[in-house]
């Protein structure tokens, strides 16, 4: 009790210097008789169990002295599941005496999220605790530390460097409590299929043979040290520190994890869906109501990917043909021919990759410009074009964003794979833009971090893909309806892109219910898209890994659609886009019924004005 009291007491002095909030001192110096106090002041509490979430929001980093969250990392523990489980429950008792009575409309919308989110988390630690994959090729332990530490941890100071070679001090201790939970799985008869466990092999082999001279710690770490104030001397000590620490801590713990796949290897599961694991069907349901956060079945998500697949493939034929395409030939044939038309593609040269980043980056500032119409506000933070980095491009997706730190210090980034030059065709370049940037993930994530009107719990507590990612994909529809894509060919990037998304929510529910093969899905994305075999992999292999998230996009993107129109259609001339976008995105990353009841309570109120 004392520890956890000290704690929150070096957090909030913390939050209070940084952002300066007397709502934050009220957090912990007066009595939590409000919700939104309560959310808050658990939610502060719990970051100090994440050293990675403190740095990862920036602001602590200039008062590491007291917090010591930069020379830590999380170590696994069994104890752990135990613990959250208590606390859930604690924590749905505690929300359930709040009666909506005595709750503002926001207080009672805050409380729906708040249970809803915890009853999935409960549900899941108490029946599935060991269903998913910590080892695997996109999102695995193993690449965690590693793109943690070379694009989250700061090198700004001595200090700071210092600190870098702390943590990596704890990789070993980190990758012992993953085995231990390795361990528990097995015991429980869930291994991950045998494709995962070639390609985590491999690539836990490859960060073992390293040299340090490629390892990406190291040439990550030397490349921000080497701009420090430093002596030379200083500067090599740190090398050879940190020389030391990849070869007795983070090496150590590759080699305890490639041990344990090798050793369980046999034990792959031979088939590639969650309904092969124990209760699987039960999890891929719970799977479904967390990524979407709705209620439809498996079987009404797969009907629902094969109507829009036929819908928006009809659309993109009407276009190829009157391009000149063969009208014989379906759009997945020409588009993949679109694909491998050199005019479509850059050329290989030494320089190809700065200059498709010069070239999305030019993109990314002609959004802004020209979306800032539909939004009462643009987001303060700016966004940066990174490409994925080396290690991790050959199983990473297209692009991905990164959030901006809270402090200012780290701006947003939208990543690019430039590993294959077919995952770059020109024409589809500008729908990853205004998906992963503007108006996409960065305005979206960007003005909910700026959003000081949200309460503490609003603002970080809870975010789902369902409306993060129906959002970015919505925001693809925008920007082609804003005049951002007027050349046929970037309609016909932003009209697959939609269509992949569409195709997710076919083969997503035919692997994990439908019992479909990862050949068959491939085969399935690669016949009605068009994209490249190496797209197709890729992809399939990550909706294996992370069942259920893929149907997310669709089906938010779906919801906001129809809760636009049913703005339209209700407030005829009055209706206004930039009070609609505000209403979605003033609330923090709600769940899709929360989003819903907003749009409703506007429309009511626009009519009783």
């Amino acid at each position: 009790m004392i520890k956890r009291f000290l704690k929150a007491i070096g957090l909030v002095v913390t939050f209070v210097i940084s952002l300066g909030s007397l709502y934050l001192v009220n957090l912990f110096f007066m009595k939590p008789i409000s919700i939104d106090h309560y959310l808050g002041k658990e939610l502060v509490i719990g970051l100090f169990d994440s050293p990675e979430s403190m740095t990862y929001m920036g602001i602590f980093d200039k008062y590491n002295w007291i917090t010591k969250h930069n020379s830590a990392l999380s170590i696994p523990k069994h104890e752990d599941l135990d613990e959250g489980i208590n606390d859930a429950k604690k924590s749905l008792s505690v929300l359930s005496k709040y009666k909506d009575t005595s709750l503002t409309n926001n207080q009672k919308i805050t409380k729906k999220i708040a249970m809803f989110d915890i009853e999935n988390g409960l549900k899941q630690s108490e029946e599935f605790p060991y269903h998913d994959y910590p080892l695997n090729q996109v999102r695995g332990i193993h690449h965690n530390i590693i793109s943690f530490m070379s694009d989250m941890h700061p090198v700004r100071t001595h200090d700071e460097a210092k600190d870098f070679i702390k943590r990596t001090d704890l990789a070993k201790d980190v990758y012992t409590g993953v085995l231990d939970g390795l361990e528990r799985q097995a015991a429980a008869g869930i291994f991950a299929p045998e494709f995962v466990y070639a390609h985590v092999i491999n690539q836990l082999n490859e960060m073992i043979n390293y040299s340090f001279n490629e390892h990406p710690l190291y040439t990550q770490f030397m490349k921000k040290a080497e701009l420090l104030e430093i002596s030379k001397a200083e500067l090599a000590s740190l090398e050879s520190k940190l020389i030391l620490s990849i070869e007795n801590s983070v090496t150590p713990g590759f080699i305890l994890l490639r041990d344990f796949m090798v050793s369980t290897k046999n034990s792959a599961n031979p088939h590639h869906g969650i309904w092969s694991q124990p209760n699987g069907d039960e999890f891929y349901k719970l799977r479904i109501r967390t990524y979407t956060t709705t209620d439809y079945s498996p079987q009404e998500i797969h009907e629902m990917g094969i109507s829009e697949v036929a819908r928006i493939s009809t659309r993109m034929k009407e276009i190829l043909v009157s391009l000149g395409y063969d009208a014989n030939k379906t759009v997945g044939v020409l588009m993949n021919e679109l694909n491998e038309d050199s005019s479509m593609l850059y050329d290989d040269t030494p320089d190809r990759k700065e200059i498709v980043l010069k070239d999305y980056t030019d993109m990314v500032n002609e959004a802004t410009d020209a979306i800032k119409g539909y939004f009462h506000s643009m987001p303060k933070a700016p966004v940066v074009v990174k490409a994925v980095p080396e290690y991790i491009e050959k199983t990473a997706p297209g692009g991905y964003y990164q959030a901006p730190a809270l402090d200012g210090s780290r701006p947003g980034a939208f990543f690019v794979n430039l590993y294959d030059i077919k995952q770059t065709p020109k024409y589809s370049m500008k729908t990853l833009t205004y998906h992963e940037a503007t108006p996409g993930h960065h305005h979206q994530i960007a003005h909910s971090l700026e959003n000081d009107e949200l309460t503490v719990y609003r603002r970080f507590g809870y975010r789902t893909s369902a409306f993060s990612e129906g959002w970015a994909l919505y925001s693809e529809r925008l920007s082609l309806e804003a005049g951002l894509a007027p050349d046929p060919y970037d309609e016909l990037g932003i009209l697959q892109s939609e269509l992949f998304r569409a195709v997710r929510l076919v083969v997503d529910t035919g692997m994990h219910y439908k019992k479909w093969t990862r050949e068959k899905a491939i085969n399935y994305m690669k016949n009605k898209t068009g994209m490249s075999d190496t797209e197709c992999r890729v992809e399939i292999e990550r909706y294996i890994v992370w069942p259920g998230q893929a149907l997310s996009y669709k089906v938010g993107m779906i919801k906001i659609l129809e809760l636009r129109q049913k703005a339209m259609d209700e407030l005829g001339e009055n209706f206004d886009i930039r009070d609609f976008h505000s209403v979605v995105l003033d609330n923090g990353s709600p769940p899709l019924f929360i989003v819903e009841q907003l749009v409703d309570e506007m429309i009511a109120e626009s009519l009783i004005n």
